[in-house]
């Protein structure tokens, strides 16, 4: 009869959970390392080669200065570089970060039945404005519809009947001083151009 054989035993990393041979290509392999020296130095001799160089102890607050949080879990004052002023920085599914959005205002004119014209203001809240009244403001001044609705994606912009995309800036920056002409583009044949 044929030798029973056991199940292999696998050796899982403390730190992020995956098999020790793996923890390389593990989201943060500087975390793991002190685990991998102390529990599985035959896996990775490189390692243990650096740490009898260096020390245990300089890896260590290598690795406090990477990015371990503190007992509390918030991040110490080296880490953050000394300041007391923090950045929240919002993380997306995957580990990507969400960019935070610029403060500009984009004005577009859209053709639609070969005479007929809407202009299209995005980005008046960025700046604290709200959209109803800035809609009414632009449909009394320029004598025409406006109304907010929701655009391709799914933020709300202000749409407004008329070619009024030169004559619109000047009323922008005279009713919301808050909003400087520099942060006001035109988008032209998908460019951007900057007004003024």
């Amino acid at each position: 009869m044929a030798e029973k054989l056991e199940p292999a035993k696998v050796l899982y990393c403390g730190v992020c959970s995956l098999p020790a041979e793996y923890c390389e290509f593990g989201p943060d392999f500087a975390r793991c390392k002190p685990w991998l020296i102390e529990n599985a130095p035959d896996l990775y001799p490189d390692l243990l080669k650096e740490a009898n160089e260096k020390g245990v102890d300089n890896v260590s607050d290598k690795l406090q200065s990477v990015g371990i949080s503190g007992a509390d879990g918030a991040p110490s004052s080296s880490q953050t570089g000394g300041t007391s002023k923090k950045e929240e920085v919002k993380r997306l599914p995957g580990g990507k970060v969400k960019k935070k959005e610029r403060q500009e205002v984009n004005i577009e004119k859209v053709v639609r039945n070969k005479r007929k014209c809407i202009t299209i203001v995005k980005g008046l809240e960025l700046f604290g404005i709200k959209l109803s009244d800035a809609s009414k403001k632009l449909g009394k001044k320029f004598a025409t519809g406006a109304s907010v609705v929701k655009g391709p994606t799914e933020k709300e912009q202000i749409d407004v009947q008329g070619d009024i995309i030169y004559d619109i800036v000047e009323f922008i920056t005279d009713t919301w001083p808050d909003v400087p002409e520099r942060s006001i583009f035109f988008i032209e044949d998908g460019k951007k151009v900057q007004a003024g």
